[in-house]
């Protein structure tokens, strides 16, 4: 996983007013923590911190006011619910060599069996733990041939060398489900039989 720069100023001024400020600037307030240490207030660069986030759990190398560089990963984003723009982010601080726990997203490939099953995704992302500086961006899980009933357990996913999984291995990830539609609208016209008897 490639790191992304960014460059980051600390924060003095704090509540909803000096966030509304930043954001009118074009940035977004956040916060580093991690390690033990205090929690700093930072201010990102609104456009590039919206780029790097587009990719899961990136690793991003801060410059905070040109003194001091850390790494850190997102750990809680929020974002306007009607525009999508960033609102807060929070970082946790990590460190060449250091594991931690972050979700992975799950993706399907291959074709269910025929019959109308649908796919459903009980994890959409994957609880693992890994490299801070070797995250994966995602798994990707074979459906091909799956039937009704099937399901895919956490255990059944093969992860990269080195990443771990940080849930019980029993857990249900995808399971495919019978196609219920016609069902219902054959119980729905033997009601409507019965109602006119």
């Amino acid at each position: 996983m490639s790191e992304v720069k960014i460059a980051a100023e600390t924060r003095t001024e704090f509540g909803k007013g000096a966030a509304r400020r930043v954001r009118r600037e074009d940035k977004v307030p956040g916060v580093l923590y991690g390690h033990g240490s205090d929690p700093i207030h930072l201010t990102f660069p609104g456009h590039e911190l919206l780029l790097a986030l587009r990719t899961p759990n990136v690793l991003i190398a801060l410059d905070i006011d040109g003194k001091s560089n850390e790494l850190a990963i997102p750990k809680s984003v929020q974002r306007d619910p009607l525009k999508g723009f960033l609102v807060h982010v929070d970082l946790q601080l990590v460190t060449r060599g250091e594991k931690v726990q972050v979700e992975i997203p799950v993706q399907a490939e291959g074709e269910l069996a025929p019959g109308g099953n649908l796919l459903e995704y009980v994890l959409d992302a994957l609880p693992v733990e890994a490299e801070a500086t070797h995250i994966p961006e995602g798994v990707t899980v074979s459906v091909e041939g799956l039937e009704a009933g099937a399901s895919v357990l956490a255990k059944d996913i093969k992860l990269p060398s080195g990443v771990t999984l940080a849930v019980e291995e029993d857990a249900v990830v995808l399971q495919v489900l019978a196609a219920q539609a016609e069902e219902a609208s054959e119980g729905a016209a033997e009601g409507e039989e019965a109602a006119e008897a």
